[in-house]
């Protein structure tokens, strides 16, 4: 499909030279057909001249639908070109046809090679109709018979044979990429077969009196208003209103109907911190420069590739012309530059970048495999900082045994719960002051039929840069709430943390979900707490904002998990509604050996009570660490010192063993080693 947004057009004089060869070219076969029949054509009735003036007038309004292939082309003229094909034959029809075709490809600006394609459809049409009506004793008379509409119907049905084996022939010469399937019929088909049934009636209008013959200007201007409404209409599911640019449905067709002979690549645009336009210049502002930045790409991306726009502040490009990822990078950095110039908005020029995610396809795969990849690598590209990751053979997330993987984890959140093997396992949190149990963290496991126990890391390593990740989220999100019910009827109300990845906060609806869980298992939102990555929270913090903002009026707890591991902006921590920071156990584990470690462990600790933060250690593994904790203010910890994580039921068992134990107090001056 072509991109709807208007392109470069040709040149003035390369438009010009143009036109004149196609005029010169219809004039030449003219001029050679009347030379190779002139007693056919001065024995022809003032009817037909007629007919050819208002053919040749007919089709300077042609009906384009949209494509680039002429075959989307309705041309009236064939009402009247067939109609003189079934009363005076094939050369006096074909030399009006090639008028009207003329005509037409001049008000449609058409190059040569489509305006003869176009030339050549119509005269195999007009071939095969006078094959047919050449098996009638004679021309329809002026009271025709259920012969003659038979007949009519007949030469019809070869005239739309004949044209569109011809398109179907120089297609899959031109192009062997295009996939062959069957294909629902077509408002030009539709439009086409009109116009052909109306030929008899002009046939007898013409004999009773051809003065009745320009009255069917009117039936073609219905006709004509018939196609544009299909036009139009098919136009708009595929193009998105703002931009102009087509939209999902346009690309997944495109991916559906091009075969991939030749490579392609995918590439996904998420423009970086566009919310902040919103926030500042409002919406509208917000629309404006996302029209400029579709002008922007559309000025950037060559005609044989299609620029689309997904929704929000993301873009795709379905580049057909690439040699490998080398080619693909070179593309997205050129479309990266092309962003990098500040656009005036309103007065203010604003700065965009944008994060790209390249997916190669080579051989026949699915349009949605594709689409997929490339948001995958989008969002690593995200998490990582870069501006473009490619999702590929080479990528280490891409390897045949991750995405193998993959494809289980995917296949096991289809079943039951009970028998897709993913359990959760609880560790306790531990208030550091008092030494009681403040609450747990949610921590994911699956019992793979073939590996064994896999652990959270790999399976987040896995699920993370894919949608996988929202359909485990929502799994471990059911069960823990429900956990939570239970626990509370029991007596026992605890806090449970679960982490959420960068692509559930960036969709937003996990807010919703939350809150329908909440509700259905009538739990208080404070016993809920959700954490999220530093490296989740960099990647776009804008965005993720209004997501954190909703949790947190509902009364869900927000922590920032891994902290000093990324690049925060103590700006974040500021402006963020977190309840919670919790301090990395890289740091944690190593506090009581190096210097460093500990002074980063008591900053973090400090800074967290300056901005009124709970501070969480994780990976405390000794009594000693425990109690440097203790010497710091930290607020609560865990780790294997005081439980390592377990199934709820067992940990039903350890909190009726357990008893609160207060950390001693450091006697002395204490120096880590260096």
């Amino acid at each position: 499909m072509d991109a709807v947004r208007p392109r470069t057009a040709a040149s003035g004089p390369r438009r010009r030279r143009a036109l004149i060869v196609t005029a010169c070219l219809a004039v030449g076969i003219d001029l050679v057909l009347w030379a190779a029949a002139p007693g056919t054509f001065r024995a022809l009735p003032p009817a037909y001249w007629m007919m050819a003036a208002l053919a040749v007038v007919a089709d300077a309004r042609p009906h384009p639908l949209p494509g680039r292939r002429a075959s989307r082309v309705v041309l009236p003229s064939i009402c009247f070109t067939f109609a003189i094909t079934l009363a005076w034959g094939l050369l006096p029809a074909l030399a009006v046809q090639l008028v009207a075709v003329t005509v037409a490809g001049v008000r449609l600006r058409h190059p040569v090679p489509r305006s003869i394609h176009l030339a050549v459809q119509h005269a195999a049409g007009l071939g095969a109709a006078a094959l047919v009506a050449g098996l009638a004793a004679g021309p329809i008379d002026v009271r025709p018979d259920l012969g003659d509409a038979a007949l009519t119907c007949a030469a019809a049905a070869a005239w739309i044979a004949g044209r569109y084996a011809v398109a179907a022939v120089v297609g899959w010469w031109a192009s062997e990429r295009r996939t062959r399937h069957r294909r629902r019929a077509h408002a030009d088909l539709l439009a086409t077969a009109a116009l052909l049934l109306l030929a008899p009636v002009l046939l007898v209008a013409a004999r009773v009196s051809p003065a009745l013959l320009p009255l069917a200007l009117l039936a073609l201007h219905a006709v004509h208003r018939m196609v544009r409404w299909a036009g139009e209409s098919e136009r708009a599911t595929r193009v998105d209103p703002l931009t102009g640019l087509p939209n999902r449905r346009a690309l997944q067709s495109t991916m559906s109907e091009r075969g991939a002979d030749r490579q392609r690549a995918l590439l996904l645009l998420d423009l970086d911190r566009f919310r902040t336009v919103n926030d500042a210049l409002g919406h509208g502002a917000g629309d404006r420069l996302l029209a400029r930045v579709a002008d922007r790409l559309t000025a950037a991306v060559p005609r044989h590739d299609l620029l689309v726009r997904l929704g929000g502040d993301e873009f795709a490009v379905l580049a057909t012309r690439v040699e490998g990822a080398a080619s693909a990078r070179r593309i997205a950095e050129h479309l990266s530059e092309a962003l990098s110039r500040p656009f005036p908005l309103d007065g203010t020029p604003v700065e965009l970048t944008a994060s790209i995610g390249i997916a190669l396809q080579s051989g026949r795969r699915d349009g949605g495999t594709l689409l997929r990849e490339a948001e995958s690598a989008m969002y690593e590209a995200k998490q990582r900082g870069d501006q473009v990751a490619v999702h590929g053979p080479d990528a280490p997330h891409a390897s045949p045994d991750r995405l193998a993987l993959l494809a289980d984890l995917r296949a096991a959140l289809r079943r039951d719960p009970p028998g897709d093997g993913i359990v959760l396992y609880y560790q306790p949190q531990i208030a550091i002051a008092t030494g009681e149990v403040v609450g747990v963290e949610a921590l994911l496991r699956w019992r793979h039929p073939r590996r064994g126990l896999v652990g959270p890391e790999e399976l987040i390593r896995v699920a993370e840069p894919t949608p996988v990740m929202r359909l485990l989220t929502a799994r471990v999100l059911d069960e823990v709430v429900a956990q939570l019910a239970r626990w509370r009827t029991e007596g026992r109300p605890l806090r449970a943390a679960v982490n959420v990845s960068a692509r559930d906060l960036h969709a937003g609806d996990v807010a919703d979900r939350v809150g329908r869980l909440l509700r259905d298992h009538e739990v208080p939102a404070d016993l809920l707490q959700l954490e999220i990555t530093e490296s989740a929270l960099m990647a776009d913090p804008h965005r993720v904002l209004d997501t954190i903002t909703r949790l947190d009026r509902m009364g869900v707890a927000i922590s920032l998990d891994d902290f000093g591991t990324g690049y925060s902006s103590l700006q974040h921590l500021r402006r963020l509604p977190l309840a919670e920071v919790k301090i990395d156990r890289s740091f944690v584990l190593g506090m009581a050996d190096d210097r460093g470690d500990a002074a980063i462990v008591r900053s973090v600790i400090g800074l967290a009570e300056s901005l009124g933060l709970r501070a969480v250690a994780e990976g405390v593994e000794d009594e000693l660490t425990w109690r440097l904790l203790a010497a710091a203010g930290c607020h609560a910890a865990q780790g294997w010192f005081h439980a390592r994580p377990m199934p709820a039921a067992e940990l039903a068992e350890w909190l009726s063993r357990y008893r609160p134990v207060r950390p001693g107090v450091l006697r002395g001056p204490w120096t880590p080693a260096k």
